[in-house]
């Protein structure tokens, strides 16, 4: 309970070092879980279970470009974070640097808008409110039909997905009940930004990095 209020009360360079500090965190503990479980290790090496957090976080902070910075931080400190511990643990690789490069421009990207959405869904006033949920709740939809149509990991695909669907029943709700405008665009617009979402995904991790 106290975590909010510490958002709210510490200096801009507080908020952004603790956003550094647990980007660094989120990363390490992702790589360290791999082999735990098929669906673990789909979990922790997945774009959507990263940027999900910077969400929560822009939720907690009061101002909403340092919401907006914090994303970006967070996601660069997590993918230090992830690669820092597979080179210390010897698998980082031959192509270690250009993977690394595309899932830090990938995290830039998405930090930002996550933690924007974050922001918005709690702080804002508007439709606005309604098309930020449906942001948050797309990068796992999207997450959940490319595990799906272009891995074929059915499985993983249908946690993800039932993940995604209940995460914007869930923000649907909780926009109706708070009074925000037209909340219902929420659970209309998740699922056409999840298929945007995985359209994007595959298309970036088969041109670069490749789909497996």
């Amino acid at each position: 309970m106290a975590l909010p209020t510490t958002f709210r009360r510490d200096t801009p360079g507080t908020v952004l070092a603790a956003a550094a500090v647990f980007g660094l965190l989120l990363g390490w503990a992702t790589y360290g879980l791999h082999g735990i479980s098929p669906l673990l290790d789909r979990a922790t090496n997945s774009s959507s279970t990263w940027i999900i957090w910077t969400a929560a976080a822009g939720a907690l902070i009061r101002v909403r470009w340092l919401a907006v910075w914090s994303g970006a931080l967070m996601m660069l400190a997590t993918c230090c974070g992830y690669y820092t511990a597979s080179a210390l643990g010897d698998t980082f690789g031959t192509g270690g640097l250009g993977t690394a490069a595309v899932w830090s421009v990938a995290g830039l990207t998405g930090g930002p808008l996550l933690g924007w959405a974050g922001w918005t869904v709690r702080r804002a006033r508007g439709d606005l409110r309604a098309v930020a949920g449906a942001v948050v709740a797309m990068v796992v939809l999207g997450e959940g039909l490319w595990l799906g149509l272009a891995l074929r990991y059915w499985e993983t695909a249908v946690v993800f997905l039932t993940a995604g669907a209940l995460l914007a029943a869930l923000l649907t709700v909780y926009l109706a009940r708070t009074g925000a405008r037209r909340y219902w665009l929420c659970a209309v617009l998740a699922p056409v930004g999840g298929l945007v979402f995985y359209l994007a995904e595959k298309s970036i991790l088969n041109n670069l990095i490749g789909s497996g």
